[in-house]
């Protein structure tokens, strides 16, 4: 049987530090924060709801960063 393997370490840096940001500078702080994937969105956006460690979720109106969210 094959090893379960270990999930990489998630970022402990807090989402709503990104609400208000501009997206541009909100996904440069991301990525030099560790997180590995960062997904915009815009509001009402259709998207799957799997958990995906290292990924961070912006909903994004205008150029502004309004809602942020681990996964």
């Amino acid at each position: 049987m094959a090893p379960i393997p270990t999930p990489q370490a998630e970022s402990q840096d807090d989402p709503d530090a990104y609400v208000g940001l501009d997206t541009a500078g909100a996904e440069r702080r991301a990525r030099e924060h560790g997180w590995t994937t960062v997904r915009s969105l815009p509001p009402g956006a259709i998207i799957t709801m799997e958990y995906r460690v290292g990924r961070l979720n912006f909903e994004v109106e205008g150029d502004r960063v309004v809602r942020s969210w681990k996964g």
